[in-house]
């Protein structure tokens, strides 16, 4: 593990704006893997009362990145080159959980998967499955 969650999440959010807007948070960083949140808010909520799905992708994506940072140290460089997501049910409104795992780290690629979650539910909202390219 070459960061801490909180070096993590700084890089992350003075590196990509964005995370500040849904006030992304890196709880857990592990041997590659990491743990991230989105807090609830009604300003992420679509028609139909769900959180959107850019939502969920922007936290896939940056809980990746949180991996791939733990993992590497700072690669502030890499880049997602390929995200699959998979919304499998409607998250509630709540905390929106993020479980990102490395499955395969390269010299030039991250292979990663993600799970979403709903705060206090295990049903999966979404599967997902990510590459980044390495510097």
């Amino acid at each position: 593990m070459k960061l801490r969650a909180d070096e993590v999440q700084q890089l992350i959010r003075e590196g990509v704006p964005m995370a500040e807007d849904i006030d992304f948070r890196v709880q857990a960083i592990e041997h590659q893997a990491a743990t991230a949140r989105v807090p609830f808010s009604e300003r992420m909520v679509r028609p139909g009362g769900t959180l959107s799905g850019p939502v969920q992708m922007a936290l896939a994506d940056a809980a990746m990145y949180a991996a791939v940072l733990g993992a590497l140290g700072e690669v502030q460089m890499a880049v997602t080159s390929n995200l699959n997501i998979n919304f499998l049910r409607k998250p509630g409104r709540c905390d929106l959980l993020a479980r990102a795992v490395v499955l395969k780290l390269g010299s030039r690629t991250a292979v990663s998967e993600v799970q979403l979650y709903s705060e206090g539910s295990e049903g999966l909202v979404a599967h997902v499955t990510g590459t980044y390219a390495l510097p």
